[in-house]
């Protein structure tokens, strides 16, 4: 049987839910509601869909079968419910978590993804430590296996990029990793990373005035505010920042970046090294597979710092 037909086979016969959570869910649609110790009990239930177990549900050759299609298909088809693969504790320094988990005995992925270590950070950046090693039992098998899949992962986030910024942010770090055909393996990578990204400025002001980062902008000093208001300077927002009066402050990216993603899943779950990218990577097939539209991250960032423009000159106009 192909293995793509024999995972299948082996998801078909898998109940990802406790018989008791069905129950609850069962009468919940038929009386409209749960008793509040119900409802606990419910939520421990389900819990137990996504807890970790260490029994396979299938027997060891079967499991290395799909192990050596990919270690992703045999984590996903070979327990008993999808359990959760890792966490991300988010980092004001990722470079200090970085230099501190060998330190503790942490085995720490090679190097950070994302962009490199700047005084104003941008997009994201993420790192991890690799996937623990743990026993497993199979099916019909006295002797215990291992298995490797679930993770720790951390990021750090910075200012969201424009599409003129992000376009920037690809060329230069497409440059980088197409040096050497090695990726982000190379043993310069880093150095290589910070030599290429110093055509990207570093300061607040110049992401914002080159048009590079999106921006909230909000009163800073209400008195300077309403005497430029009252003063009938007009409404110019770059004057009211100088004057002190308005301050713009960055909009966190709070999104995903495809190669830094698949960077960590690649070191930790196996895979080819990603060494292209694409602001847009994959995201057609990505749509075609969740059955709906994306939106599209920037044009949220861009009307989150158009909404906070147009509250603040119509403010502005009212104090005039």
């Amino acid at each position: 049987m192909p293995t793509c037909a024999r995972a299948a086979q082996i998801l078909a016969q898998r109940q990802i839910f406790t018989p008791r959570a069905i129950e609850l869910v069962e009468q919940s649609e038929q009386a409209g509601d749960l008793s509040h110790d119900q409802a606990d009990e419910f939520v421990a239930e389900v819990l137990e869909t996504f807890r970790w177990h260490n029994e396979a549900t299938v027997d060891a050759p079967t499991y290395q079968r799909l192990h050596d299609a990919h270690r992703l298909i045999a984590d996903v088809v070979c327990f008993k419910g999808p359990h959760i693969n890792h966490l991300t504790p988010r980092t004001l320094d990722i470079d200090a978590v970085q230099r501190e988990m060998p330190r503790r005995g942490i085995a720490a992925k090679d190097v950070v993804e994302g962009p490199p270590t700047r005084q104003h950070p941008i997009l994201l950046r993420q790192t991890s430590f690799k996937a623990l090693v743990e026993p497993i039992h199979f099916v019909g098998d006295d002797e215990a296996g291992t298995h490797t899949a679930r993770f720790g992962e951390i990021e750090q986030r910075g200012v969201a990029l424009t599409a003129q910024g992000r376009q920037l942010y690809d060329r230069l770090l497409a440059g980088v990793r197409e040096i050497g055909g090695t990726g982000n393996a190379g043993q310069d990578y880093g150095q290589w990373l910070q030599a290429a990204f110093r055509d990207f400025p570093d300061t607040l002001d110049g992401l914002r005035r080159q048009g590079l980062a999106f921006f909230r902008y909000a009163v800073r000093d209400e008195a300077a505010f309403a005497q430029a208001a009252a003063a009938g300077q007009g409404w110019d927002v770059e004057r009211l920042i100088e004057q002190g009066a308005v301050e713009a402050s960055p909009i966190v990216y709070e999104d995903f970046l495809p190669v830094s993603a698949a960077g960590i899943f690649q070191s930790n779950l196996g895979g080819t090294e990603q060494k292209s990218y694409a602001a847009n990577a994959a995201r057609a097939a990505f749509e075609q597979a969740l059955g709906a539209p994306v939106l599209d991250e920037i044009a949220l960032y861009a009307r989150t710092e158009a909404e906070s423009l147009r509250a603040l000159q119509s403010r502005f106009a009212r104090a005039v």
